[in-house]
C-alpha cells in the first residue's frame, strides 16, 4: 500500500475542496476515502439550483457544483478510494480501512482532514407520541427517494421543522404532484434561509406554523394524520390547542448533526454547542495533525462556505505536513459566545500560529432586528458591525486582524448590543 502524507475522510464538497487545495499547496501524496460508490456526497441528490452563487457567481444545481470539484480532483494526481469504509481513526493519525479490493488495511499519514459531513436527527430523538406506521421519513431520505430513486413517498404531506431541507422538499413534493398541508416549526422562527421560505413556501401557498409541533401521529399500517399543537416558551405543548390534520406522509426536518463517530473514536474534544470538533483558527482539532472542516465541524447554510472552510483546513494541513507548525502554541485565546450568540467558530485562537487575518463565524440564537455585533478582546472592543436583521438560519462572518489583538488577551467575546 502506498504511503500518504494526507488522508481526507469524505468525498463530498468538503473533502474534494480540501484535496484540490492541499495538492495545489504542495502536498502530492493525497488519498480521499469515500464510503459511497460515487463522489459528491449529499450534493448528488440536491438537484435544485442555488449553489455556487458565492463561489462561482452563478446558480448551479448540486450535482453541477460537485462536478466542478470532481473534475479538478481528477485533473490532479490524487488517489481516490470509493466503496471504502473507515473502521477506525486513532490518536496517532493511523486510519483502519476496509474495501472489497484490499480487504482490511491500515494507513498512517502525516495529517488527516475530517470531511464526513452531517446526518439528520431521527424521529427517535423527538419522543413524538404515536405508533410506528409507514410514511414517516426524514426530509433527506424523502429527497433521495424522489430525486435519485424516482419514488414519491406520499400524496398528502405534513412537514415538521423548517430547516432548509424541509423547505426545499415542500416545494419538491408539490412539484411532483403531492399536496403539502403545512410546515410546522416548534421554534418561533425558522432555521432555514429566508430565500427558501419565500421560494419554497410563499410561492406555493404552503402555510408555515411557528411555535407548533406534532403532538401525536395517528395510523397503524400507514400514517392517517397528525395532531398539531402550539407550544409555550419552554417548548411544552399547550393543552387545548390540538388540531388534527389528515395526511399519509410525515417528513422530519428537525436538525442536522455532525457525523462525528470517528471524531469521538480518536478522542477528539467536541463542542457541546456545535456537536462537532473543538478547533483552533487553523481548524486543527485537539489531536495534533487532525483537522476538520465543513458540516462535520458545524452545520453550514451554504455549500460555498463549506468549500472555503475546507480549503482553509487544507492550507493548515499542508503547513503542518511541511513542519511550518506542529502543535498549538502557548498563547491560546478562547472564543466566547456572548449575548445573542449561539456559537462561534473557531472555538479558540492559536495566537502563535494564527494568520494575519482570521475569519470568525457565528450564528445568533434568535431573530434580532437592528443590532450591533461587537467583538471584545477581554474588555476592549476591537470590532463593531451594524446589521438590520440577524437570524439563526444564516451564518455571520467577520474578519479579525492579528494586529488588533494583544498577545496577552485571555478571551475574545462575540455578542450583540442594542444600537
Amino acid at each position: 500500500m502506498r504511503e500518504y502524507d494526507l488522508v481526507i475522510i469524505g468525498g463530498g464538497p468538503a473533502g474534494l475542496s480540501a484535496a484540490v487545495k492541499a495538492y495545489d499547496e504542495g502536498v502530492k501524496n493525497i488519498l480521499v476515502v469515500e464510503r459511497d460508490n460515487k463522489l459528491g456526497g449529499i450534493l448528488n441528490q440536491c438537484i435544485h439550483n442555488g449553489f455556487g452563487l458565492q463561489r462561482f457567481k452563478e446558480e448551479l444545481a448540486g450535482p453541477e457544483y460537485a462536478q466542478r470539484f470532481i473534475k479538478e480532483a481528477k485533473a490532479r494526481d490524487i488517489d481516490i478510494m470509493m466503496d471504502t469504509i473507515v473502521l477506525e481513526l486513532r490518536e496517532d493519525k493511523s486510519v483502519l480501512l476496509m474495501n472489497e479490493e484490499n480487504g482490511m488495511f491500515e494507513i498512517k499519514p502525516k495529517a488527516v482532514i475530517l470531511a464526513m459531513g452531517c446526518r439528520e436527527r431521527p424521529r427517535g430523538a423527538l419522543n413524538t407520541p404515536g405508533s410506528r406506521p409507514a410514511g414517516v421519513y426524514s426530509a433527506g431520505t424523502a429527497q433521495k427517494l424522489v430525486n435519485i430513486d424516482g419514488y414519491l413517498p406520499g400524496k398528502k404531506v405534513v412537514i415538521l421543522g423548517s430547516g432548509d431541507i424541509g423547505l426545499i422538499m415542500a416545494r419538491r413534493m408539490t412539484l411532483e404532484g403531492a399536496k403539502v398541508e403545512c410546515v410546522a416549526e416548534i421554534m418561533p422562527f425558522s432555521g432555514g434561509l429566508k430565500r427558501n421560505i419565500v421560494q419554497c413556501l410563499h410561492d406555493y401557498d404552503i402555510p408555515l406554523y411557528y411555535s407548533t409541533t406534532i403532538s401525536g401521529i395517528k395510523g397503524t399500517d400507514r400514517v392517517e394524520g397528525v395532531y398539531l399543537s402550539k407550544v409555550d416558551e419552554h417548548m411544552k405543548v399547550i393543552e387545548g390547542t390540538e388540531k388534527f390534520v389528515e395526511c399519509d406522509t410525515v417528513l422530519l426536518s428537525v436538525g442536522l448533526l455532525p457525523e462525528n463517530e470517528l471524531t469521538k473514536e480518536a478522542n477528539i474534544k467536541l463542542d457541546p454547542k456545535t456537536k462537532g470538533a473543538y478547533v483552533s483558527d487553523k481548524l486543527m482539532t485537539s489531536v495534533d495533525g487532525i483537522f476538520a472542516a465543513g458540516n462535520v465541524l458545524h452545520v453550514h447554510d451554504l455549500v460555498d462556505f463549506v468549500s472555503e472552510e475546507s480549503e482553509q483546513a487544507a492550507v493548515s494541513a499542508a503547513q503542518y505536513i511541511k513542519g511550518e507548525f506542529t502543535k498549538i502554541g502557548d498563547k491560546k485565546i478562547d472564543m466566547v459566545a456572548g449575548d445573542g450568540i449561539g456559537y462561534t467558530m473557531p472555538q479558540y485562537l492559536d495566537y502563535d500560529n494564527m494568520d494575519d487575518t482570521v475569519k470568525i463565524k457565528f450564528r445568533v440564537n434568535n431573530v434580532y432586528p437592528s443590532r450591533k455585533i461587537a467583538i471584545y478582546a477581554d474588555d476592549k472592543c476591537i470590532l463593531e458591525r451594524k446589521k438590520r436583521v440577524l437570524a439563526p438560519g444564516e451564518m455571520e462572518i467577520l474578519k479579525l486582524k492579528k494586529e488588533d489583538i494583544d498577545p496577552n488577551t485571555k478571551q475574545i467575546t462575540v455578542k450583540l448590543e442594542e444600537i
